[in-house]
């Protein structure tokens, strides 16, 4: 099966501080399945290294309150389009990420408190029918 992967969790360094957070568990799917990385945040224009995001709502801000909801949306639908083309089925997000987040994220208030919500690509594939989990839920896989 083809598998949308959060690029950070397979060691590319797309997250916002411009590393990543490579999860072996993740990378070993690649076993039986093949893996799809994707960077929502890149694909929807934004730069490496960037200024964290929140979520609150429907907005996606910095800490300064600088909306990046149209870039997140952007690619969102830049991931959706892969998911399409490519067949896949399922994805595994980094979670509590404003784009990728899968159950939890953070509340937009940049306290570090975490709220339930999904991210703005998460969102969009759920919406699309696409199974969403995240690197710590992989069970079913």
């Amino acid at each position: 099966m083809n598998i949308l992967i959060s690029a950070c969790l397979l060691g590319l360094d797309c997250r916002y501080s411009g590393n990543n957070c490579f999860s072996g568990n993740v990378a070993a799917l690649s076993e039986n399945h093949t893996l799809i990385p994707v960077c929502p945040e890149q694909m929807g224009g934004l730069p490496t290294p960037r200024n964290p995001l929140e979520r609150r709502g429907t907005r996606v801000t910095d800490k300064s309150g600088t909306d990046f909801t149209s870039a997140m949306e952007k690619g969102a639908e830049e991931v959706l389009k892969t998911a399409k083309l490519l067949n896949c089925t399922h994805a595994v997000l980094k979670s509590k990420s404003p784009s990728c987040g899968c159950g939890t994220i953070y509340d937009g208030t940049f306290s570090g408190q975490i709220i339930d919500g999904n991210g703005v690509t998460a969102e969009k594939l759920l919406s699309a029918g696409i199974q969403v989990t995240d690197e710590n839920h992989l069970a079913g896989l």
